[in-house]
């Protein structure tokens, strides 16, 4: 029985195409993984998975949490009309 692709070749990738790293996220948010790390502690930011020592986080949850963030505009401060 032939397989169309082996294990090796579809693990890595495949396996963690929806997770980004906490140090690729601290990277693009213009973090320190510093920071994540102790919003984690918090319970702050985004959520987070860990395998081990790594800590994975969901692209889409990160994006959830991102749009959560999101703070309405201020009226602006004027008198009267």
């Amino acid at each position: 029985m032939m397989q169309s692709q082996t294990e090796s070749e579809t693990t890595p990738a495949a396996l963690l195409s929806g997770w980004i790293t906490r140090k690729d996220l601290a990277e693009a948010l213009s973090l320190t993984v510093d920071t994540l790390g102790r919003w984690e502690a918090r319970r702050f930011g985004p959520p987070c998975v860990r395998a081990g020592r790594m800590v994975l986080y969901r692209r889409r949850a990160v994006q959830d949490w991102l749009a959560a963030q999101e703070m309405p505009r201020a009226r602006a401060a004027g008198g009267r009309k």
